[in-house]
């Protein structure tokens, strides 16, 4: 093929998108829905691993006191605690403590805990224990749990249990609505190409008389969903890398992990979201092209591939 003749191939793309402008429209507003979904999902799912092994790797555990129970019974918990074989340290954490840490932790979103100072706070005492042997934390909680004046435990295996079924429920559910959304944007595409056939049938018809090959005739519209899918691609990795920085920025009280950073993954977003989004627009127009042939319309045009 010359380049002349290319040249005019992807012109001829290029105009078919203006020409069906609103189609078009909506072929990059659904594929880039799709495009975000899947990149949002995959992103949360990173950050939950790393979640993950920063709380399970966590030895400590903290041991919550009855609400209202006296100082000096808190204090004869903590030396019951201590007094545990696999407890290897137990440090008091007093309930003011607790809501200076947390307004720390908050900085300027804590102001509406400052209310919680003094007689008005009703956080209970709580002791922040490590364990010599995480192998034998169930025995260890048991002995803690028996104790009078504790309330309850809370460890990290538990936020990381929570993680793994938000995790899970986080991929089934996008999974459903990224199939939905794929399903629906290569119909869209698919109708954007095959109106735009539709439209230049007898141009198409004039082509083929004067001898044009299948494939001349399908180039121009297989530009025009290749066409589609990378600037698709390119707003929805533009999008997601702004979005993510905007809300992991907006979490930085979040004190138990470190969320991912989004600059090394940044160039193979974009290639990956660029790679997804010619894929959909290709295979869009080669489904629509093949329809269009093998129809009533491509018949009576001596379209036949």
């Amino acid at each position: 093929m010359k380049l002349s003749s290319l040249g005019y191939l992807l012109k001829e793309g290029a105009k078919n998108i203006w020409t069906n402008r609103t189609m078009s429209f909506a072929s990059v507003g659904v594929l880039i829905s799709c495009l975000l979904l899947t990149g949002a999902a995959v992103l949360f799912s990173m950050n939950i691993d790393t979640a993950m092994q920063s709380v399970e790797g966590n030895n400590s555990v903290t041991v919550y006191c009855t609400p209202g129970l006296p100082t000096l019974r808190a204090v004869q918990v903590g030396e019951e605690i201590k007094n545990i074989d696999n407890v290897a340290t137990c440090e008091l954490v007093p309930k003011d403590q607790a809501v200076e840490e947390m307004l720390e932790m908050l900085g300027d979103n804590g102001t509406v805990l400052e209310g919680l100072m003094g007689d008005d706070n009703f956080l209970p005492d709580s002791y922040r224990i490590s364990l010599a042997d995480l192998e034998q934390y169930d025995d260890t909680a048991a002995q803690i749990s028996a104790i009078d004046g504790v309330e309850r435990i809370i460890d990290y295996s538990e936020i990381a249990d929570q993680l793994t079924e938000l995790d899970d429920m986080v991929t089934n559910v996008c999974f459903w609505i990224i199939l939905l959304l794929g399903v629906v944007s290569l119909f869209i595409i698919a109708n954007t190409i095959r109106v735009a056939l539709f439209s230049r049938r007898l141009e198409i018809s004039i082509m083929k008389s004067v001898g044009a090959t299948n494939w001349f005739v399908r180039v121009p519209f297989l530009v025009e969903g290749v066409l589609i899918g990378l600037i698709s691609g390119a707003v929805a990795s533009l999008i997601l890398i702004l979005a993510y920085n905007s809300v992991i920025s907006s979490l930085s009280f979040i004190s138990f992990f470190t969320p991912i950073a989004i600059e090394p993954y940044r160039g193979r977003i974009i290639l990956i979201f660029l790679l997804a989004g010619t894929a959909f627009g290709a295979l869009g127009g080669l489904i629509s092209i093949g329809r269009y042939l093998r129809s009533d319309v491509g018949s009576k045009l001596n379209l036949d591939a």
